[in-house]
């Protein structure tokens, strides 16, 4: 269900008319995406869950050059792998790391060139050895870009993100009543990035599936039925478009402050928490069994 600027017939307009409808001065800084989808759009097409996954990768290698190159956003996150994503079957988990290894062996090259400083969120020691390595490498190799910082959220979970936090706050030794928001916010795992201004995911679900659950406080939510692996530029630019179109209050009163707001549409939720849906899973044993590891 997107949410477009009205009376705007902005699906029939090409991607450069699009970008002259932006704001220079409203853009995000920060812009956070839940990449949701790839499997859909794998059973869609009869193919297996892995070519979702692939294919969602190489909107991930269009997108990054974009964002920072052409929006010049200050810092992109993305919800690469969940704490919940461990529950999946192990051959769709294994071939996740297998595309995870690839991305960040051959297109760290191409932050470099363009300008891109990559980090990472999560509980990273639950990755494989060598995907960490791999992080770190992409950290220190892209540690003197000055652009746009990705922000590569990695067997991660926004509750998970605040007690990591909360325990080295308790083991500075200091006392409750000195600590604050800023004491919180600076224990997260990268508190030199500005929270998200806006939040986008993709596939239809309205959901913030435990992400940046701290920091996006105040985030813009922008929810689409479109697929990750059919998020293309034009649908990004008509996110932040939506996002430019909202009167942001944090908290105060909008200058036409005196209708209510809308009441839940009653439809049915596939609560999933990471996992797979009920559809889904009645395939993924014979799916896992086919593919086998990756």
């Amino acid at each position: 269900m997107s949410k477009l600027l009205p009376e705007m017939p902005l699906p029939e307009l090409p991607l450069l008319e699009l970008i002259a409808m932006l704001s220079p001065d409203r853009m995000p800084r920060h812009v956070g995406v839940i990449m949701d989808g790839n499997g859909r759009w794998a059973k869609q097409r009869g193919l297996p869950r892995s070519e979702g996954h692939r294919e969602g990768v190489e909107r991930v290698r269009e997108l990054l050059p974009f964002a920072a190159c052409e929006l010049k956003l200050e810092a992109l996150t993305l919800y690469v792998f969940s704490l919940e994503n461990w529950q999946r079957p192990q051959p769709e988990i294994d071939t996740l790391m297998v595309i995870l290894e690839y991305f960040l062996s051959e297109e760290i090259a191409k932050l470099v060139r363009d300008n891109i400083r990559f980090t990472a969120s999560g509980d990273i020691a639950r990755l494989p050895a060598h995907i960490q390595e791999l992080i770190e490498n992409g950290r220190r190799v892209t540690s003197g870009c000055t652009g746009m910082i990705l922000n590569a959220a990695m067997s991660y979970g926004g509750r998970d993100e605040i007690v990591r936090a909360v325990r080295k706050i308790a083991a500075s030794g200091l006392q409750p009543d000195e600590i604050t928001e800023e004491t919180i916010s600076a224990a997260l795992d990268n508190p030199q990035m500005p929270d998200p201004d806006l939040i986008v995911r993709t596939s239809g679900e309205i959901r913030t599936s435990n992400f940046l659950l701290w920091q996006a406080a105040y985030a813009e939510l922008y929810f689409t039925d479109t697929l990750w692996p059919d998020f293309d530029h034009a649908e990004f630019v008509k996110a932040i478009l939506d996002y430019q179109n909202r009167d942001r209050r944090f908290g105060g009163l909008s200058a036409a402050d005196s209708s209510g707001s809308a009441g839940a549409d009653g439809k049915f939720r596939d609560r999933r928490f990471g996992g797979l849906s009920a559809a889904d899973s009645s395939g993924s044993a014979a799916i896992a069994a086919a593919e086998g590891p990756a």
